[in-house]
């Protein structure tokens, strides 16, 4: 047995030079540290490097490089003066962005509204004020049970603003909106918004944007903004990623008390159904949707959007 922990001991020994001078050799060619070597079996493994990523792939439409916050073409004169006259997304535009004016790109066939906003860009509010954006509104539905309106369209995240904070990171796509009974808050409140986040590479990729997380945004109550409303994560996509969008928002009879309404808001991303309950149903007196790109407190936001419906039903 000391026989045996003898050679054993040597082996170790002997295995140990031998990583010393490997490392030595090796480091400044190969780039080794001691975390690049382990032992098996008393034997001196050098592991797998990690695979560096491919490079983010450049969108067809995307804007990249240097870039400033106003342009002669994004100057527009009034909110809807920028919009295309056949434009393929539906909805009237509301352009709050000196920085480019909505445009359109084909790609494999598929038309894309482009929404490009950046910091500081609302040149159509008082300065320091409301967010840049440029956004489509819709048609608005009733508060009476079986009213609702309903969009649908597939979206391709690019970039989104951020700070380096959570709090103020973020674009958002999409909103449900409606106002409601009983004063508070804004005269044209938000419901739940749905906010793009940045997800950074590694490597080569380390100071790119190649996913977002999906956020919705919740009132927690009537007129709730700020700490009045809940942030809850949704789902990661990656950029440039065709993803299929569908939200709902309406009123329907609460299925445990038929004299009583659910006020909803019900979005499926990609195959995944996200439903939620719009709190204190009775005080909200109507439904609506916007859809485009909206928030950038720092850097810049590229959002595209194709395949737009929109139904209303009103009872």
């Amino acid at each position: 047995m000391i026989k045996s922990n003898f050679f054993h001991q040597i082996k170790s020994i002997i295995s140990l030079v031998i990583l010393v001078a490997f490392i030595s050799c090796s480091s400044e060619e190969n780039n080794l540290s001691e975390d690049d070597i382990i032992f098996k079996d008393d034997e001196v493994v050098v592991k797998d490097p990690e695979p560096e990523p491919d490079p983010v792939i450049v969108a067809e439409d995307e804007d990249t490089g240097t870039y400033t916050t106003c342009n002669d073409d994004g100057a527009n004169t009034t909110r809807t003066s920028s919009d295309l006259s056949n434009a393929v997304n539906i909805g009237t535009i509301d352009d709050r962005s000196c920085y480019a004016n909505y445009k359109e790109s084909v790609i494999d066939g598929i038309t894309w509204g482009i929404y490009n906003i950046t910091d500081g860009s609302n040149n159509q509010d008082a300065a320091n004020t409301l967010q840049p954006r440029i956004e489509r509104s819709l048609p608005i539905a009733n508060p009476n049970v079986g009213s609702f309106v309903k969009f649908t369209g597939d979206f391709r995240i690019l970039e989104v603003g951020d700070t380096g904070s959570f709090g103020s990171s973020g674009s958002y796509i999409a909103q449900a909106k409606g106002q409601h009974t009983g004063g508070g808050g804004s005269n044209d409140p938000a419901i739940c918004l749905y906010r793009a986040h940045p997800i950074y590479g590694t490597g080569i990729n380390s100071d790119k944007q190649v996913a977002f997380d999906i956020y919705a945004e919740r009132i927690l109550e009537r007129g709730g903004s700020g700490s009045g409303r809940e942030v809850v994560l949704l789902k990661r996509v990656n950029k440039n990623e065709i993803t299929s969008f569908v939200m709902e928002v309406g009123f329907k009879v609460d299925p445990n008390d038929a004299t009583k309404k659910i006020h909803y808001c019900n979005a499926i991303i990609g195959s995944e159904a996200f439903n939620w309950n719009i709190p204190e149903p009775d005080r909200g007196t109507q439904s609506k949707i916007r859809y485009g790109a909206y928030r950038v407190r720092g850097g810049r936001a590229q959002i595209r959007w194709a395949n737009t419906t929109h139904e209303r039903v009103n009872k």
